[in-house]
Parts: C-alpha cells; sequence; structure tokens
C-alpha cells in the first residue's frame, strides 16, 4: 500500500521541485556580481529571495501566494531579482552555483532565515529585510517591504 501510495505522489512531489525561476515571465538572476553589476546599470535596488525550494515548505508556498501575483509581477519591474536556493539536494543546482550561494549565506543570511527577502543597494548595502512566512495566504508585508523601498 505504501509503494502504491507512494507511485501516486510521486508526479506531485516531481511538480513542487520546480524553482522560481522556472516561471516563464521571471526575470531572476542567480548571480550575485551580476546583479550588482544590473542594479547599478539601471538604477534599481536588488531584492534578493533566499529559499529552500526541496525542503522549506513556507518558501514553497511563498511562491504561489506572492511571487506569482500580478502585484509582485507589477513591483518587481522597479527592481533586480536575486534568486538564492539552498536546497537540501544538491543535485538541484550545479557545484558552481551551490557554491555561490553558500557563500552568500554568511554575508548576506547570517542567521539563516528562509524564507528571507533582502533588498540592498547597488553597492550592496542592506536597505531592509523580511523573513519568513505563515502560509495563511496573507503578504501584505512582503509587498510593503517592496513598496517602501522603491
Amino acid at each position: 500500500m505504501k509503494r502504491f501510495l507512494f507511485l501516486l505522489l510521486f508526479p506531485v512531489l516531481l511538480c513542487a521541485q520546480s524553482t522560481i525561476e522556472d516561471s516563464a515571465d521571471a526575470k531572476w538572476l542567480t548571480n550575485y556580481d551580476k546583479a550588482i553589476k544590473k542594479s547599478k546599470k539601471e538604477d534599481k535596488n536588488v531584492l534578493i529571495y533566499f529559499t529552500g525550494s526541496d525542503w522549506c515548505p513556507p518558501c514553497k508556498m511563498l511562491k504561489s501566494d506572492l511571487f506569482e501575483t500580478s502585484e509582485f509581477k507589477s513591483l518587481a519591474d522597479n527592481y533586480i531579482l536575486l534568486y538564492i536556493d539552498m536546497p537540501r539536494n544538491q543535485d538541484l543546482l550545479s557545484k558552481e552555483q551551490y557554491s555561490h550561494n553558500k557563500e552568500l549565506l554568511p554575508k548576506l543570511n547570517k542567521k539563516g532565515v528562509f524564507p528571507l527577502l533582502k533588498i540592498i543597494n547597488s553597492k550592496g548595502a542592506v536597505l531592509d529585510e523580511y523573513s519568513g512566512y505563515a502560509m495563511n495566504g496573507e503578504v501584505k508585508y512582503h509587498l510593503d517591504l517592496l513598496k517602501n523601498n522603491l
């Protein structure tokens, strides 16, 4: 019976592994230096999203409750978007990408909080941040963070 349930749920689990950067109209970068360079060029702040895409339930819920909304998409145009994933299954990322993301943790996510939205300027200075998600569909505070740092 357990095997039968596993076979039924396996396709669902595979779909849950999709990352935020898979979205057709997503403009998420995955390299810090490129994001900073683009931030300077376009005179925009950087929105950094720290996630654990394969193990963090609030991160998974935030993807649909916030990042896939039209309100987020309209605000996101004012930012350079940087996606930093720290999956437990390291095979989900290249070794280089995983190392890059891991190097950013002590610099920009010292407490190791997931999910974490952090806004920095083109010089890398932290302007604001918001951590966590209650998984109740309430993303007002996340949106306020974006609106307050345009």
